[in-house]
């Protein structure tokens, strides 16, 4: 059975909302939203944004295609390292680009927890099971 890993687990305090932390829940829901054991996406999650310290979409932003592959790879999520890693690069993208890199930012531009979510699917890799992850903690506190 696959426990269930939450923004606590993996110490990521989202109370009061907060900008990196909601960043921080996003990449953790992004990684575990894939075909991938828990385990093994939070390690990946560990490994980017700890380890190397890739916790804002401005950081992220700034490694490139190779650098993504091999800490994943370091974390053993490398069934699907070389899509993850240009669908990071185009999460990170698109989160400066459109959202002045801020998640709070996608929230303030939708009417509603529906049209929050469709903004978020309307990124590379972002699909159900991702949203479905990241706003079991996040939905209370954004809506």
């Amino acid at each position: 059975m696959n426990k269930t890993i939450s923004a606590q687990d993996l110490q990521i305090d989202l109370r009061g909302a907060n900008e990196a932390a909601l960043f921080k829940w996003l990449v953790a829901s992004f990684l575990m939203g894939k075909r991938i054991q828990g385990a093994i996406a939070a390690n990946a999650y560990k490994v980017v944004v700890e380890q190397h310290q890739r916790d804002t979409p401005q950081k992220l932003a700034h490694c490139t295609h190779r650098q993504l592959v091999v800490m994943l790879g370091q974390a053993h999520y490398v069934r699907y390292d070389e899509t993850t890693a240009s669908r990071l690069l185009a999460l990170a993208s698109k989160l400066n680009n459109e959202y002045a890199g801020k998640v709070s930012n996608i929230v303030e531009a939708s009417a509603d927890r529906q049209a929050f979510e469709k903004r978020l699917s309307e990124f590379e890799g972002i699909g159900p099971k991702t949203i479905e992850i990241f706003m079991r903690e996040a939905a209370a506190l954004l809506f």
